[in-house]
């Protein structure tokens, strides 16, 4: 919104620049569709692993749906009381899904062998020497002769 309009003088100051920063957020989504609709999905896919493949509907999904919420409330509809809001929330659900999922894969796995060898050496206690005496009546003697 580069040039005034008539109308624009119309406006208070807060709300002219609520405008701006809502045509240049368009102009952004505008952009970064034409970036995605310009490589065909199944060339896309190919580059991608399962993961990442399912985060990428996930995202278009729910910015389609977001679009739409928009698109119903510049119509004056309630998006609220739309089956969008229920179809929003459910996009929700398996994006927490995937994120669970790939915390999973991030998070450390567990060197059984290391973690028992840990734990045994942290709760190994030497035995005292008149122990070991009584136990092996050759080393006693052996260490008695010395």
């Amino acid at each position: 919104m580069s040039e005034t309009h008539p109308a624009a003088e119309e406006y208070p100051t807060e709300i002219q620049d609520y405008l701006s920063a809502f045509e240049k957020s368009l102009g952004s989504v505008d952009d970064t569709l034409k970036t995605m609709m310009s490589v065909s999905r199944s060339e896309l896919l190919q580059k991608l692993d399962p993961l990442e493949q399912a985060k990428l509907d996930l995202v278009s999904a729910y910015t389609l749906n977001s679009l739409f919420w928009v698109y119903l409330t510049t119509q004056g509809v309630n998006p609220k009381e739309h089956s969008v809001k229920q179809e929003l929330e459910r996009i929700r659900t398996y994006m927490n899904r995937v994120k669970e999922i790939a915390d999973r894969k991030k998070a450390a796995k567990l060197d059984r062998g290391a973690a028992s060898r840990f734990v045994r050496n942290a709760l190994y206690e030497p035995k005292p020497q008149n122990e070991a005496a009584k136990k092996s009546p050759l080393l006693a003697k052996k260490k008695k002769t010395r």
